[in-house]
């Protein structure tokens, strides 16, 4: 019998622990430091469980070869259960079981809801058990890498200033994080701009991606799409493609990119990638142009089996410019697709229901980390420069022209600075009634605040937070009167 771990699992070793994760139903594992071994032992090469035995014994001396024999296989029966590995008698076998990514088979959910978190739950998810793990040393899990500023599209929400799109990574300076990233045990590696397909050698990059067998994520608008890509995206292990979809009416979606043009563009690329069977997530962000239209996409995008979301939340530029906030819903506006949201979608319906809003979190998460940047990842633009997370790009931590990745990780003065920030520096938000519709997001108080103050909080948001709260409040008192009736 021969084991192998499938084509979009992964398998990474943090210190004492060992780590899987299966991108094709998003599930994952963490297991102890003897678990570790046994993971490690694993390929992308089918391998006999005596092979498999003989190189986890070299960590266990003097245990019975024939203790870890039962050991490994009853490990690995229960991680090939759990949709992680296959096993066969041949490599055609295992070809057979390794059943990739199908729209035909899966019916991603579209979700018509932020991005923020809306209810805490009770029980961690394995990223927040990572993330807790990490506190003690923070492990490099996901970076962003801008490959090239610049962007064929002028989209009037974006938080990158149009005239700071001028830059192209330099393929060496890739090439040389890519393996640097390897050697740190980096888990998911995103590919940005700009339009990351402008760069000549986008699909180099993206060969040597997969050959440090990296999760792969693209965020692209899909306008410069061909059949080489598209057959290079089939062999990669790419976890998504994300891309923006802003209306079903080709004016609005063009009048939002400023590209004539681009919707035909981008929806056509997208019909692709579904016939060829390729991950995709569509993202529709809510301003005043397609406030009123902006559920097509969402139903578009399910009728095709296509995850989609929408953000009525809108940040900033990064050189605090505001400009483009004019085109942010105002409240009322806001209000009405909240109101959308809690009528249309059922599972959030079934969220809100069983929660208790009512009073506020009394949980004490003050020492809590505010977020994952620093933590466990962070981005890079194309002329080196390394910042905590998108739209943060005037927050420079390092540059790795100057520094490796891991010194910079390690030891930057503002990496530290953000890791060694918690939520009680936020004390506004610890004792805020609304902090379970809200996030403590310091890149959105950054890019608003003249001065780029991260804990300077954003009356914005608040308002927001505030009318969401109300919005689900008004809906259950309403439905506890309607169940009261019936």
């Amino acid at each position: 019998m021969l084991y192998r771990q499938k084509f979009d699992t992964f398998i990474r070793q943090y210190d004492d622990v060992g780590y899987i994760t299966s991108k094709s139903d998003f599930g994952d594992r963490v297991v102890d430091a003897a678990g570790a071994v046994f993971l490690k032992a694993l390929s992308r090469t089918g391998q006999s469980l005596d092979a498999l035995t003989a190189k986890i014994a070299a960590s266990f001396i003097g245990v019975d070869t024939a203790v870890l024999q039962k050991d490994s296989a009853e490990f690995y029966a229960m991680l090939e259960a759990d949709g992680f590995i296959v096993s066969g008698g041949t490599e055609a076998e295992l070809d057979a079981k390794d059943t990739r990514f199908s729209y035909a088979t899966l019916e991603p959910k579209t979700i018509k809801k932020d991005f923020t978190p809306v209810i805490m739950r009770a029980e961690k998810s394995t990223q927040e058990f990572l993330d807790e793990h990490f506190k003690g040393k923070p492990h490099l899990t996901s970076l962003q890498i801008e490959l090239t500023s610049r962007c064929n599209e002028r989209c009037v929400h974006c938080y990158i200033p149009h005239e700071n799109k001028i830059s192209d990574i330099d393929p060496a300076l890739y090439y040389d994080v890519l393996g640097q990233c390897r050697d740190m045990g980096l888990l998911n590696l995103t590919l940005s701009g700009g339009e990351p397909m402008l760069h000549k050698n986008f699909l180099e990059f993206l060969r040597k991606a997969k050959e440090y067998d990296f999760s792969i994520n693209i965020l692209s608008n899909l306008t410069l799409l061909n059949d080489d890509i598209i057959a290079e995206m089939k062999a990669n292990r790419l976890s998504s493609v994300q891309v923006s979809l802003y209306s079903m009416k080709p004016e609005i979606h063009d009048a939002i990119t400023k590209m004539p043009g681009s919707f035909v563009k981008t929806q056509d690329a997208i019909l692709r990638l579904i016939e060829h069977d390729i991950p995709l997530q569509i993202s529709c962000p809510t301003m005043k142009q397609n406030k009123t239209c902006y559920v097509d996409v969402l139903n578009w995008a399910q009728e095709h089996k296509v995850r989609a979301v929408t953000d009525y939340i809108m940040m900033a530029r990064y050189d605090h410019t505001t400009g483009n906030l004019d085109n942010r819903l105002s409240l009322d506006e806001v209000g009405q697709v909240i109101n959308d949201i809690i009528s249309n979608d059922t599972d959030y319906q079934k969220e809100m229901s069983g929660a208790d809003i009512a009073q506020a979190d009394t949980r004490d998460i003050s020492n809590d980390i505010v977020c994952g940047v620093c933590v466990s990842s962070i981005c890079m633009i194309a002329n080196g420069n390394l910042y905590p997370c998108a739209g943060w790009q005037d927050y420079i931590v390092g540059n790795i022209k100057e520094q490796s990745l891991r010194e910079i990780w390690d030891n930057s003065p503002k990496v530290q600075y953000l890791r060694g920030l918690r939520k009680k520096d936020f004390p506004k938000c610890l004792s805020c009634i609304d902090k379970s519709f809200c996030a403590m997001c310091m890149v959105r108080n950054a890019n608003e605040n003249p001065d780029g103050d991260p804990l300077k909080i954003n009356e914005h948001f608040c308002k927001v937070a505030a009318l969401n709260r109300k919005i689900v409040m008004d809906w259950k008192e309403k439905l506890q009167g309607f169940v009261e009736t019936t």
